[in-house]
């Protein structure tokens, strides 16, 4: 009882908020939040401050009988505590912290750093996460983006600039300009959708504000043009994303081999509310760092071919060793050459990696619209083409350099130049190389390097005195007497070629060398895999233009309709490889066939397959899948979608080492049962069979393909 009453007199001291307090377990939150150990309060702060003006304006000599040293100390400590807690006048008020208190650290204090400290940054600098995004239905997203900044994303949209001007992938959009359709693949490095800087208009803001209201109105609700208005930086651009749905995409996403190019269905572990509203529209928002970025020379390098072409019509040779930026720094030199000039020629020697037609091509274009994507999403029809038939001209260098030649000879010098080369510049690609400048005589060569070995620089020097494969070097041809190698006079131009294309025999150039920068997940190791499914995406990209240009349901193609060709109409010939007269047939079934033109009659023959002797160097218009042979009636039956016209100068069928992507085959819609040319009984000791072809090689190109797309 007495400790009883002892307790009931000690209580009533405390009081109930005490009680509640102590009561209360450690780890429950409470709304009144904790001081922190080295804090002020707003009190203190302002006594502390005042000090500090005090001693500043007494000298130091504020704090009778203190020493000098004491006084700067005590100064420190006083700047160094008002930093800790920011005041209401120079920030705004934080939240309230209503965390639970966090156990103090007993360990001796650190000796305190005493050195400058930055100012800190007074203005957060901007980034693209900033940029003001709304969602307005209907597939389509309004951006808003100031000057100087980009928004970089994956995915495919069309893009409309209803308001300033700006930039994608060197092309610059203004405003009142018709929307272009831009892909920015997960095979390839993202695009940037950057803010251009433009003259000031000479106007009021509130007349800015009234036009700007007035070219939106025909795009969105008043809603949304209020919201514009009230988020639009100074001199910044309103760009209108809309989603991009074309029967090519639909029927490339149809295949498996490119099932991921244009959409990617990984989600990230964080998502917020634009994340949402982008992937409504097929887009998602990516790091700048996983965008195109150029270096110092090759902005240079831009800048200087930009400005010749405008003065003239220079030939450009691009150079460099493989995936090392040559076909990202042509279409970026096209599209800025495209803001001035109303076309560009274009001279494809890469055999694998083509850029406008399937691979194995060699050809000369006239390009007049920008290219906003990779190559499989621009085929173009060339102005002359010619089929090779092989990813390489390894072993057949005469007969690649006549086709070059044979190219070439119909350049008119109407339009700058731009010559992509092989990117295999060792042994004798270098040789060959040299053999090409000699002949093509450029003006200037972009010469291309990285980090690993380099080769030499292709100056003008060293080409004149460094021997080519089939031409000899300056001194040698002195020496000789002029007098050409083994091969030198099938090199050199005739009187008709040199009056078509005057281009003086070895004229000095003027060497460029840029650093590049450009990022590729390519190895030695896997580089063939990701050219395997490169060259497929371009042949599945040539054939998308077999669907109807109005989106509707796909197409397979086993639903469309082909052309019969008789025996007696063209004739045939196998170029990769030398296949007995008995089996041609066999050969070019259900194979990838180029519908070209040759100078031969073919009106006379009554009977076939008429079969030819040698690789022809003749036009090629267009390319086809040979879906099936009627061997009754004697007929092919071709898919192409060349139109009839131009089919009826087609009197030549080339075979090469360019196959139908395997996809295509296997995976053929609306079907039940055994797929036509796909089978399981396959035997492997026939000639020529092996274990790489078939299923296995499917299997392992599609798995590297998938551990090459973007996380």
């Amino acid at each position: 009882m007495a400790d009883a009453e002892v307790l009931l007199r000690r209580v009533p001291s405390r009081s109930p908020w005490q009680r509640a307090r102590k009561a209360r377990p450690h780890l429950l939150l409470s709304r009144r939040g904790r001081r922190r150990f080295g804090l002020l309060t707003r009190g203190e702060l302002r006594r502390l401050r005042r000090r500090l003006l005090r001693a500043h304006a007494l000298g130091g000599d504020w704090k009778l009988g203190v020493p000098a040293g004491a006084q700067a100390h005590e100064a420190a400590r006083c700047k160094v505590r008002a930093r800790a807690r920011p005041t209401a006048d120079t920030r705004p008020a934080e939240p309230r912290d209503t965390r639970p208190a966090e156990p103090r650290d007993t360990r001796p204090a650190e000796p305190r750093d005493t050195r400058p400290r930055p100012a800190p940054r007074t203005q957060p600098r901007r980034s693209n996460i900033t940029q003001p995004t709304r969602e307005l239905g209907s597939g389509r997203v309004l951006l808003l983006l100031p000057t100087g900044e980009g928004f970089t994303f994956s995915g495919i949209c069309r893009v409309t600039c209803i308001y300033g001007q700006v930039e994608i992938y060197g092309h610059i959009i203004k405003q009142g300009q018709p929307a272009r359709d831009v892909y920015s693949a997960y095979t390839h490095a993202c695009l940037t959708i950057n803010g251009v800087q433009y003259p000031e208009p000479e106007k009021s803001g509130k007349e800015i504000r009234r036009e700007i209201r007035a070219v939106l109105k025909p795009h969105m609700k008043l809603d949304d043009r209020n919201w514009a208005i009230q988020n639009f930086p100074p001199l910044g651009s309103v760009v209108l994303l809309e989603q991009l749905r074309t029967p090519a995409v639909d029927f490339m996403s149809f295949y498996a081999c490119a099932s991921y190019v244009f959409r990617q269905e990984n989600t990230p572990v964080r998502t917020n509310a634009e994340y949402v509203m982008l992937k409504k529209i097929g887009l998602r928002r990516q790091r700048k760092k996983k965008g195109i970025c150029l270096s110092e020379s090759g902005l240079c390098a831009l800048g200087e071919l930009v400005s010749a072409c405008c003065d003239g019509c220079p030939v450009i040779v691009l150079c460099g060793a493989c995936d090392i930026g040559k076909s990202t720094f042509s279409r970026i030199l096209i599209n800025q050459l495209l803001n001035s000039l109303p076309g560009v020629d274009y001279l494809e020697c890469d055999l694998g990696q083509t850029e406008f037609t399937p691979p194995g091509c060699v050809a000369l274009l006239n390009i007049t619209e920008p290219l906003l994507g990779p190559p499989y999403t621009h085929p173009r029809r060339p102005q002359r083409m010619v089929y090779y038939g092989k990813m390489s001209c390894h072993n057949d260098y005469e007969n690649y350099i006549e086709i070059i030649k044979y190219v070439f000879r119909d350049y008119k010098r109407e339009s700058p130049l731009i010559i992509n080369t092989m990117g295999w510049v060792k042994d004798d690609g270098l040789l060959l190389l040299v053999d090409l400048i000699r002949l093509l005589s450029p003006n200037y060569v972009v010469q291309l390097s990285g980090r690993g070995k380099t080769m030499p620089a292709l100056t003008s020097e060293y080409v004149e005195l460094t021997d080519g494969l089939y031409t000899k070097s300056k001194i040698k041809r002195r020496l000789r007497g002029f007098e050409m190698g083994e091969f030198g006079d099938s090199l050199e131009f005739t009187d008709e070629e040199k009056d078509s294309c005057p281009v003086p025999a070895l004229t000095e150039h003027k060497l460029i060398a840029v650093h590049s920068e450009f990022l590729c997940d390519k190895n030695e190791k896997n580089r063939a895999k990701y050219n395997k499914i490169f060259r497929d995406l371009s042949v599945l990209g040539y054939l998308s233009q077999l669907m109807p240009s109005v989106p509707g349901p796909l197409t397979p193609l086993h639903g469309l309709t082909p052309y019969q060709v008789p025996f007696n109409a063209v004739a045939v010939r196998i170029t990769h490889a030398d296949v007995a007269p008995s089996h041609i047939l066999y050969a070019v079934n259900a194979s990838w066939v180029a519908l070209c033109k040759i100078m031969d009659d073919m009106t006379g023959y009554t009977q076939g397959p008429i079969l030819l002797a040698q690789n022809p160097i003749c036009d090629c218009l267009g390319f086809g899948i040979c879906r099936g042979i009627d061997m009754d009636q004697r007929l092919y039956h071709i898919l192409t979608p060349l139109p009839a016209e131009e089919l009826k100068a087609v009197n030549c069928l080339l075979v090469g080492a360019i196959s139908i992507p395997h996809c295509i085959l296997k995976k053929q819609p609306g079907l039940e049962g055994t797929i036509p040319y796909v089978t399981t009984d396959y035997n492997l000791k026939l000639p020529g069979a092996s274990e790489k072809i078939g299923e296995r090689e499917y299997e392992h190109a599609l798995l590297g393909y998938k551990s090459y797309k973007r996380k």
